[in-house]
């Protein structure tokens, strides 16, 4: 066969038509960025002239790596004690999100525990919700006078002093990441739970075996997939958080690898920060590899055909109401009360003070006054918020329609060629971005495109530069969720079609979409979410014309105008929940409802 036939038959292939045009546009949007990173590691920054003598701005050298890695005591606190704090506090916040996400997902989808709607809505709020106003909730609760300078909330109501240990550092950013990221543990974990074949489960208590044997044997290698995607995003996720350990870390200098990426770029030293980034895409990809070699081409993890999927719950018997009530306690704590914590200082003058006479109206609806706010008005009178709203809303939405799209494509063309040598690249190519620290990542697209690139004008100040930089950052999201729904789903399915002369499209948007269109569009809810609440990834792209709601929200705390910023908070997760539910009731597909329905 000719090279032209061999060509003609591959390309009449939908999946390898999709793999090759996500070969040459990802090599151009995430292999660039990565090279612009690494060679940004052997040149001297203008901040640097005077460190680096007798090498002209631009110029190679190798002065960044021997500072980091062989510089003695300075290589410790530069970069080896930070690298092991972030190794730590990921692994721990893995551990918890997992075990606390799975376990939730578990209980929901696969027993009888009493009020599982609520639970479920409830329990995705700490995912809505950006990751440092958990920090900021804990903060208050837990700070004490010898370091908050003033008593937090729990002292004030037990009397009890908390430690430092546990007010600031590893163990509350422990906490707060692996709250913050449970809920999307229980997305992904769940959703494989809901569309499990229960047969399969069945036929093992046919056998008579133990519910114990049953997971271990039958429900965990199932969802393993899941689990192992859900911790490369997690640690990923924990490994690139700065806002968190910025809050609860440097009270008490305990400093991870994004707090020092932070300080170095913003300072006389960008070329340290430069390396940090490489070395946590170095670290990420390592996890990616042995994911994908679990994951091999010799596996299956099919678990939706054509069968029945009817699920025997599990009867809890007489833990059915303690365990209901325990996870009850467990999501008031982590998701409502946060939330009447931020509506309480809205609507207080003076913090601290919680008396009825110092409750107002003045930041929600009030006209502007000179002593309060720098004669900001109230939220709903502010039409800079109303410009920030609409800014979030349709970078939200257009970044979401574009990524969910692209990564639904990118998951049925891996999987579909899943073990050959393109499929692996553009897997590889599809979560690079999301390895990549946001704030670095935001910083080399405006470098990138702050002038012309070949047939790409300059984008510098501009929207699109917001939609380009997110739909690339968060189409590992949707990939990921993609490719778990393709993995789910037996090839069989779509040969029947096929037979049937069924063109490709309709096969997409007739069979394989609707029997997975709760994990498809997991894949845009995920991006529209992460957006809505991103603030990293932004904030040094942002100018007045563009600027959304998080970067107002941290402006207005940054100046200490800490009602403004919960008022904008809550304004945020109400407009995520709205969004959800109206998705919800027109396509019966829900956040909360995992990435399967």
């Amino acid at each position: 066969m000719t090279i032209a036939n061999q060509l003609r038959v591959f390309f009449r292939k939908p999946h390898n038509i999709i793999l090759v045009v996500l070969a040459a546009a990802l090599s151009f949007l995430t292999l660039f960025p990565l090279l612009s990173l690494m060679r940004d590691t052997v040149v001297v920054h203008a901040p640097e002239v005077m460190a680096v003598r007798g090498v002209p701005i631009g110029g190679f050298t190798s002065y960044h790596w021997k500072k980091v890695f062989f510089d003695g005591v300075n290589s410790l606190n530069i970069f080896f004690q930070p690298f092991w704090n972030t190794i730590y506090t990921s692994l721990w916040a893995c551990f918890v999100s997992i075990l606390l996400g799975g376990g939730v997902a578990w209980l929901i989808t696969r027993s009888d525990i009493k009020w599982k709607s609520f639970i479920s809505i409830v329990f995705i709020f700490p995912y809505m919700m950006p990751s440092w106003t958990l920090a900021m909730a804990w903060r208050n609760f837990f700070r004490n006078r010898l370091i908050g300078g003033a008593e937090g909330l729990f002292t004030a109501l037990t009397g009890i002093e908390t430690p430092n240990w546990f007010a600031y550092g590893a163990f509350p950013i422990i906490i707060v990441l692996g709250l913050h990221y449970a809920p999307f543990a229980y997305i992904l974990i769940g959703g494989i739970l809901r569309n499990m074949d229960a047969n399969l489960e069945e036929a093992a208590v046919i056998l008579k075996a133990s519910r114990l044997k049953i997971f271990a044997r039958i429900t965990f290698p199932i969802v393993m997939p899941a689990i192992l995607s859900t911790f490369l995003l997690v640690f990923s996720s924990c490994m690139s958080a700065f806002a968190v350990p910025a809050f609860l870390g440097l009270p008490v200098r305990f400093q991870v690898l994004t707090t020092q990426l932070y300080r170095t770029l913003n300072g006389l030293n960008p070329g340290y920060g430069y390396i940090m980034a490489l070395v946590m895409i170095v670290l990420g990809t390592g996890i990616l590899l042995f994911q994908q070699w679990f994951v091999g081409k010799r596996r299956s993890f099919t678990t939706v055909t054509g069968k029945s999927s009817n699920i025997a719950l599990v009867r809890l018997k007489g833990a059915r109401l303690p365990v209901s009530l325990f996870l009850l306690l467990l999501v008031g704590l982590i998701a409502i009360l946060p939330l009447i914590t931020f509506a309480v200082e809205s609507f207080i003058m003076a913090p601290g003070k919680y008396s009825l006479d110092n409750f107002t109206l003045q930041f929600w609806a009030g006209e502007g006054r000179e002593d309060i706010g720098g004669g900001e008005p109230g939220i709903l009178r502010n039409r800079y918020i109303y410009l920030g709203l609409w800014n979030s809303l349709r970078l939200s939405v257009v970044v979401a329609f574009l990524s969910g799209t692209i990564g639904a494509l990118a998951g049925y063309a891996i999987v579909r060629k899943r073990g050959s040598k393109l499929s692996s690249y553009v897997n590889n190519l599809a979560f690079f971005p999301y390895l990549m620290p946001a704030m670095a990542f935001g910083v080399i697209y405006l470098s990138m495109f702050a002038k012309p690139v070949l047939f790409i004008p300059s984008l510098y100040g501009s929207f699109a530069l917001l939609v380009l930089v997110g739909t690339v950052k968060y189409l590992p999201f949707a990939s990921r969720s993609g490719m778990n729904a393709m993995l789910q789903l037996s090839g069989e399915i779509e040969e029947a079609a096929l037979i049937m002369g069924v063109p490709w499209w309709k096969r997409m948007t007739r069979v394989i979409f609707p029997i997975q269109k709760s994990v498809f569009l997991s894949g845009y809810l995920l991006p529209f979410i992460s957006c809505m609440r991103e603030l990293s990834l932004f904030v040094l792209l942002i100018v007045p014309s563009t600027r959304i709601l998080t970067t107002m929200l941290f402006q207005y705390n940054e100046k200490g105008w800490s009602q403004y910023a919960n008022a904008i908070n809550l304004m945020i997760i109400v407009i995520v929940l709205v969004f959800n539910t109206i998705i919800n009731k027109l396509t019966g597909a829900s956040i909360d409802k995992g990435i399967g329905g």
